[in-house]
């Protein structure tokens, strides 16, 4: 018997769009590396049956920003959520994307259902602050949801990780309020994976019992400084992101790190004749 397709949930971070003709920190063209994203995610096969955008969709807040990511996002042929970070502004945001089902209220929060998934994206901003909080409301909505009696497996998506990367200036941003998941978190094991974004890097770890990770971005990196060596920095390392696939039959999940760009091959490893090469 035919083994069933695995539910394929992509997640793309950092996009940092700025107005038309500008550049994050006056060098980072962070639409034309959306675009080349776009084209990737497009190509996927199989497809991707939903894409999350985990925070920082624009740098600056601002409605040209957000109409510029807007435009960019419209070459996507998949669906998409998206959820906000600390460079967004939520009014703007939830103006330009009225379409999408963020729950009432002044966080963009919004929970999907993905075939067996609940898919729940937390909006950890806090406005005009870098590091991130859940408020009392979101915590509480969180609980409803995976409570629910038709509550599958769960995957919570949000800007900041709740747990130290060990990035000197990163570790002061994250989650200030990472005990009230983890509480949440531990009383619901269906929980797979709490996956973040806002470290441009992509880190692997556990937290309250499940994997956590933090996604890539597909234009800067954050500087690998591990020892406190540099002052704030970022550079240009090869663009990626996170392909999280969960298998039905296994009930497991697994997270891969896929490049942007286009690469030689693929190649076989077998001769016509089913000869090692």
């Amino acid at each position: 018997m035919k083994e069933p397709n695995p539910v394929l949930v992509a997640q793309i971070t950092d996009l940092h769009i700025k107005a038309p003709g500008e550049r994050a920190y006056g060098r980072v063209d962070t639409a034309s590396a959306l675009e080349r994203l776009v084209l990737c995610l497009n190509g996927l096969r199989p497809r991707p049956d939903l894409v999350v955008i985990s925070g920082d969709l624009v740098d600056g807040g601002s409605a040209a920003e957000y109409a510029h990511l807007k435009e960019r996002l419209a070459e996507l042929h998949l669906p998409f959520a998206l959820t906000a970070g600390n460079h967004d502004e939520r009014r703007a945001a939830r103006a330009a994307f009225a379409d999408q089902p963020f729950v009432p209220g002044e966080a963009l929060n919004q929970h999907r259902r993905v075939g067996p998934l609940d898919i729940i994206l937390l909006d950890s901003s806090v406005p005009g602050q870098s590091h991130g909080h859940l408020d009392a409301a979101t915590l509480a909505w969180l609980e409803g949801v995976l409570d629910a009696p038709d509550a599958g497996p769960a995957l919570l998506f949000m800007h900041h990780p709740p747990f130290r990367p060990g990035i000197w200036h990163m570790d002061r941003q994250g989650l200030r309020n990472a005990d009230d998941l983890a509480a949440i978190v531990l009383r619901h094991p269906h929980v797979q994976l709490v996956a973040a974004g806002h470290v441009h890097r992509a880190i692997t770890t556990r937290f309250a019992g499940t994997a956590a990770s933090i996604c890539p971005a597909p234009s800067h990196a954050v500087a690998l400084d591990l020892d406190a060596s540099l002052v704030p920095s970022f550079s240009f390392e090869p663009p990626a992101f996170h392909l999280h696939a969960w298998n039905p039959g296994e009930a497991l999940l697994t997270t891969h790190l896929v490049p942007v760009g286009t690469f030689d091959g693929p190649h076989p490893f077998f001769s016509s004749e089913g000869r090692l090469l």
